[in-house]
């Protein structure tokens, strides 16, 4: 039994007492998933608080069975997606154009690998690397953005992530890959533009 089926059982057989232990458990990770797909850390806090508020109320109504059989980290997955989407209708709706700037100073990070030791130097290097995958996760589209966010950050499988984001396993699959493509072209777009700032 891991961790989630653990949570699952004593949610079913004591929710109040529980549920703060689902918080510590999942928050940090719900907030780095809405802050990877928002870019913004205000709304990606208040997306994370949202889905667990909604959480809990859901949980409220559900019985003991369904609580136990409960797949919970794709479960709050596929809330703070929604809480996201949200916050990005509103936006369009606010005229809001282009991505979000992401704050430099985050240390919270894509999982890409990035340059770098503990030294002060090393750390300054891998924040800016950090930021810099953000802000270009922040310029695909939203669907590849989640789908790379739930398999990438987040860690889902592809079925797990599948479930999350209410798309089929396969055309999750060629989001990421799409993706990702994306993003690799952005890359040797700033490596091409590097080389010609240096030899000019």
């Amino acid at each position: 039994m891991d961790d989630d089926e653990r949570l699952c059982t004593a949610l079913a057989d004591d929710l109040d007492a529980t549920f703060e232990s689902v918080v510590l458990a999942h928050q940090d990770r719900l907030y780095t998933i809405a802050l990877r797909v928002l870019g913004d850390p205000a709304d990606a806090e208040e997306a994370a608080q949202d889905a667990l508020v909604r959480a809990y109320r859901a949980l409220a109504t559900y019985d003991r069975t369904r609580i136990v059989e409960l797949r919970l980290r794709g479960w709050l997955t596929t809330i703070v997606l929604n809480r996201c989407r949200t916050v990005l209708g509103r936006r369009s709706t606010k005229s809001h154009a282009g991505t979000v700037s992401l704050d430099a100073r985050l240390d919270e990070g894509l999982q890409f690998a990035a340059p770098g030791d503990g030294a002060p130097a090393g750390i300054v290097e891998r924040r800016d690397a950090r930021a810099a995958w953000a802000d270009r996760l922040l310029k695909l589209p939203p669907a590849y953005r989640t789908a790379i966010v739930v398999r990438h950050v987040d860690g889902l499988s592809y079925p797990e992530a599948a479930e999350a984001l209410g798309r089929p396993e396969g055309t999750v699959k060629a989001q990421v890959h799409r993706g990702i493509a994306m993003l690799r072209s952005m890359l040797e777009a700033e490596a091409s533009a590097h080389h010609q700032e240096m030899t000019a």
